[in-house]
């Protein structure tokens, strides 16, 4: 039987646990840049298995909150390289993961004020963060307009590239972000893809650019480098789709031939409830689906996990279990979780933005 703190080998990755701390956005990157305050946060945290840094935009229009780092410039690529040093040196392994907000964005973060970008020109009914007067602020997002057919190549390369960008860059893999609402997910899912193109309509037309950029970055890098993350039901960001039991089942299948090195789920609703009463799922059948069709990368889960759920989510067939904001106030968690505790309570007002405080500050164990 598999427990939480033995070692694992995922793809190319060999883990010292099944232990993964999950991409959490902090907004400490001014101009987009990984500063030095970066690399110390992560090197903290490198005791997990697997960490796999906060959310890390492919491109300019990418971008959809202030401060967040990006990995398309050299600037970024070396700010980056600092933060993989760090986290090596102190014996753990790193991947980051990729994204492009989609229409989860502000005008103010585009290049010359210019649309966020979406599958079709509908409006998010959620929030992002921009600096006003030198403090993070919620706003509404903008109106997005659709992507033309034309421009979707140039948007696959742009994962391709930044993938190329994480390896240069001293990551130990990527994790391409295809959850939470943001392009990638606006693509799969009905409630935001109203296309009637290639890319729209049909589940597999909706799937389409998925599996477009799942195939440039394994390409690029290799399949044991590449994880993807997916949220089949979470209404974050103002997604929903309209039957997504079946759209997931050939989402999964059709990515189990590319030797991937993990699929990371979020169960449920991100950063809620476990189970949403009007969005049942089925997420063993999911995972056996996955497998029946070849797939061998780790089963990773996630949300709301603790060291009972984690144990239990082995048994029952996964492979890797991802914590999130048990993260961000423990940094030597899987030691706290080892133990049985205790542990630090984290402190909600500095979650976003800011500095030390509430970032590189919270105790480890003696």
């Amino acid at each position: 039987m598999s427990t939480l703190f033995e070692p694992v080998a995922v793809g190319e990755l060999n883990l010292s646990s099944r232990v993964v701390m999950a991409p959490l956005t902090r907004n400490r990157a001014p101009g987009a840049v990984p500063t030095p305050l970066m690399a110390t946060y992560y090197s903290q945290r490198a005791t997990a298995g697997l960490l796999i840094t906060e959310a890390t935009p492919v491109s300019h229009q990418g971008q959809g909150y202030a401060d967040v780092p990006g990995l398309y410039a050299p600037e970024q690529v070396a700010g980056w390289q600092r933060v993989t040093k760090a986290v090596h040196d102190a014996g753990g392994k790193i991947v980051v993961q990729l994204w492009h907000v989609g229409r989860v964005s502000h005008n103010d973060l585009q290049l010359d004020g210019g649309a966020p970008v979406a599958p079709s020109a509908i409006r998010a009914k959620t929030k992002t963060v921009l600096i006003v007067d030198g403090v993070p602020t919620f706003v509404d997002t903008s109106e997005p307009r659709a992507l033309a057919l034309d421009e979707l190549p140039g948007i696959v390369e742009d994962f391709r590239q930044a993938a190329l960008n994480a390896i240069e860059a001293g990551f130990d893999g990527v994790e391409i972000h295809a959850a939470n609402g943001y392009l990638i997910d606006q693509f799969l899912k009905t409630g935001s893809n109203q296309r009637t193109d290639a890319y729209g309509g049909s589940i597999e037309n909706r799937a389409r650019l998925l599996l477009e950029v799942v195939k440039a970055v394994t390409d690029a890098i290799g399949g044991g480098r590449t994880g993807i993350r997916l949220s089949p039901v979470t209404p974050a960001n103002d997604v929903v789709d309209a039957d997504p039991q079946p759209l997931f089942d050939h989402v999964v299948r059709q990515l189990a031939p590319m030797n991937l090195a993990y699929l990371h789920l979020i169960e449920g609703a991100t950063g809620g409830p476990r189970d949403i009463a009007d969005r049942p799922f089925d997420y063993a059948a999911l995972r056996t689906g996955y497998r029946t069709a070849g797939g061998k990368g780790a089963w990773m889960v996630n949300n709301g996990y603790d060291l009972s759920l984690a144990e239990q989510a082995l048994q029952d067939g996964s492979d890797l279990v991802a914590f999130g904001k048990s993260y961000i106030a423990n940094p030597d968690l899987v030691e706290r979780l080892r133990r049985g505790g205790p542990f630090n309570t984290p402190d909600r007002s500095t979650f976003y933005g800011g500095g030390a405080q509430g970032y590189t500050d919270y105790p480890a164990l003696a």
